[in-house]
């Protein structure tokens, strides 16, 4: 949101986003259109997953664009976008870019130079396993120093030097907030410094047990797994024909089993694609083990035939 009320957007301008996008996004630009008249538009996905870069091209073109967003790991998915793609798009014509990246710290390498993105933003609870309540928001040089800030600053992101003028603080600093929960940025800090340890082996070790758990849910009686796209992460979701993921998940989580699920509302436009009510999602993380993926596809199968 910070990142949205940097834009003075006027009726008719134009956001650029992907079928896939963070439904609290979603709610965000559809806030946009109601209230200030902003349009929002969808770029068409691949035929096997994910947003297509050209297509992004075709409509950031025009000329209202004042905005490309997207989602780079869904939340009901294990799709990966073409983020740096997306961005090599957005750096040719000009436009800034924004990056949801929530569900990918902590489970990829994050090179905002490479993505050529204005803005990146992620939570430390997921992947990156810091505490809930904090995230940390990425600006580019580039858009500071156009002058951006968000449209409700404080004395954090600004100085009031006369009655009814303003002066930016330094650097991204303009959009952070005054009230700091500051044990939560000691623990995002530790989590950050344990990611950064374990380093790409943890990375890969995460993606390639999740491959390995996409190959053992094809055991289980009418499952599906839902995992689109040309690379896919550590997020593996499945639909149970005729089961609730939720109940599933309550199920599972009373034999020591961790998992999450989400419902059509997580993501409208994808789950409809794929005739899902619900899915349950699993996140294996670097210290899980196979014997661990096996223990959870077997209490999964037991419960689906009871």
């Amino acid at each position: 949101s910070q990142a949205l009320s940097a834009f003075d957007f006027r009726p008719g301008d134009r956001i650029v986003t992907t079928r896939t996008d963070y439904p609290s996004n979603q709610l965000m630009y559809l806030s946009l259109a109601q209230r200030a008249g902003v349009e929002t538009v969808r770029a068409d996905d691949l035929p096997d997953g994910g947003v297509d870069p050209e297509s992004v091209r075709r409509l950031a073109r025009h000329a209202r664009t004042r905005l490309v967003a997207l989602s780079w790991v869904p939340t009901n998915s294990g799709l990966v976008q073409d983020a740096r793609a997306v961005g090599e798009v957005c750096a040719e014509l000009d436009v800034p870019y924004l990056v949801d990246a929530c569900q990918t710290v902590g489970q990829m390498a994050i090179d905002v130079s490479a993505l050529r993105c204005d803005f990146l933003a992620a939570t430390g609870r997921k992947f990156l396993r810091g505490p809930r309540g904090i995230g940390f928001l990425y600006v580019s040089d580039r858009l500071l120093d156009r002058g951006a800030f968000p449209l409700f600053l404080d004395m954090r992101g600004a100085d009031w030097t006369d009655p009814d003028t303003f002066r930016l603080a330094d650097g991204a600093r303009r959009f952070e907030n005054w009230e700091f929960a500051y044990a939560l940025v000691v623990g995002l800090g530790a989590a950050a410094r344990y990611a950064l340890a374990a380093g790409e082996p943890g990375h890969e070790r995460a993606w390639r047990l999740a491959a390995l758990l996409r190959e053992r849910l094809d055991r289980v009686p009418e499952g599906r797994v839902l995992d689109r796209g040309r690379e896919r992460c550590a997020i593996v979701t499945l639909d149970v024909r005729g089961r609730d993921a939720a109940e599933l998940e309550l199920r599972l989580r009373e034999r020591g089993i961790n998992t999450s699920s989400a419902d059509r509302m997580s993501g409208v436009l994808d789950m409809d694609d794929k005739r899902a009510a619900t899915v349950l999602r699993f996140s294996p993380h670097y210290y899980n083990t196979e014997d661990e993926l096996d223990a959870a596809v077997a209490a999964l199968i037991e419960l689906v035939r009871q």
